[in-house]
């Protein structure tokens, strides 16, 4: 190549273009730069009892992203509250999503990037903190009431949803919906729930999922339901709130629990009712060879403290007798563990889920 030619057309724009954009000339590309992954991706199969064990000890943070718009509902996530829980030795965070308020009604059902950024927000609040996290889709209140009709909307959020968490860590699980009820019966959930796992197992072949049985995610609805046949990397779930006059006594929200106040906790009675219904669902995944995730567990603050320690100390040691993980509900609002205004723990809730 003469000297003048190549000094004209090769070594001059180089030149040119490296003073205008601080770099040197050699093998310049026009393709962006990729940063280093911030975590692992999952790229072998998990053993779902092993992830189950990460969730040993969690909290939910109810009332919060799950509500309409976060803060409606009294409470607006913080880091700190991530640093507390993992101060005081919790393991893991079950973190309610209500998506479908932030999604368009029309395929292919677009999730708000601006809500995503929230959630990947606190996503990494957990993950960074070594906390395992189960986010859900919770509230879905139009998919109980008319199933076929919200069917693709569903799958498309979580289609969503799964491509974009594809490369996060196994300490991410999805929980494709919270506590299926009324018009989302067994037969319709159990053809849901399996069409739900083929669209994340699309772009996520090796994440945990956790999946629950219809009637609000009710232990004794367990044998309800149908698991996809070869899927062997699931949680299942079930949420525990008997008797249900005691933990929700005072509750605006259930029908009458007015009448329930003063209703008390601590009988043998009570810790035989208790150890029978958990049995019920330890058989059930002993029979299926299922690990078990109890995603819910509360006392409404209406009761009386010393009741409310009882009950729940009790019923997170009973499922850890089963071998079962639990997610107490929850962090801050009716049924909290932390009180918010005066910035303390209730201590004797923390105390008998943290000894």
């Amino acid at each position: 190549m003469p000297l003048f030619y190549r000094w004209t057309t090769v070594i001059l724009p180089c030149l040119v273009a490296a003073l205008l954009a601080g770099s040197g000339c050699e093998k310049q590309s026009t393709a962006p730069k990729k940063s280093a992954p911030k975590y692992q991706p999952i790229t072998a199969p998990l053993d779902p009892f092993a992830v189950n064990q990460r969730l040993a000890k969690s909290v939910n943070f109810g009332n919060a992203l799950e509500a309409p718009n976060e803060g409606e509902w009294g409470l607006t996530l913080e880091a700190r509250y991530f640093q507390l829980l993992d101060e005081a030795g919790f393991s893991g965070i079950r973190l309610p999503v209500r998506w479908s308020t932030h999604a368009q009604n029309a395929s292919p059902y677009t999730i708000s990037p601006a809500f995503f950024d929230r959630i990947d927000w606190a996503v990494e609040q957990a993950l960074d903190r070594g906390m395992a996290i189960v986010i859900n889709m919770h509230h879905y209140e139009e998919i109980f009431t008319d199933p076929p009709s919200h069917k693709e909307r569903f799958l498309g959020m979580w289609r969503q949803i799964a491509e974009h968490y594809k490369e996060y860590p196994a300490d991410l699980l999805f929980e494709p919906l919270n506590e299926p009820n009324t018009n989302l019966t067994s037969p319709l959930w159990n053809q849901y729930l399996a069409e739900v796992i083929a669209v994340i197992r699309e772009s996520n072949p090796y994440r945990t999922i956790v999946i629950g049985p219809v009637d609000w995610n009710s232990y004794a609805s367990l044998n309800k339901l149908v698991l996809p046949a070869g899927e062997n990397n699931l949680i299942i779930t079930f949420h525990y709130y008997n008797p249900f006059h005691f933990t929700h006594q005072g509750a605006s929200w259930a029908s009458g629990s007015d009448a329930w106040l003063g209703t008390t906790w601590g009988s043998a009675a009570d810790m035989t009712a208790l150890q029978n219904e958990l049995e019920v669902a330890r058989n059930w995944a002993r029979t299926n060879n299922r690990p078990l995730f109890m995603g819910e567990f509360g006392a409404f603050n209406k009761a009386d403290m010393n009741s409310r320690k009882l009950w729940t100390e009790a019923v997170a040691r009973q499922a850890e007798n089963r071998a079962m993980s639990w997610g107490y509900w929850e962090f801050g609002s009716g049924f909290a563990i932390y009180n918010l205004s005066k910035n303390e723990w209730y201590l004797p809730l923390l105390k008998a889920l943290i000894p």
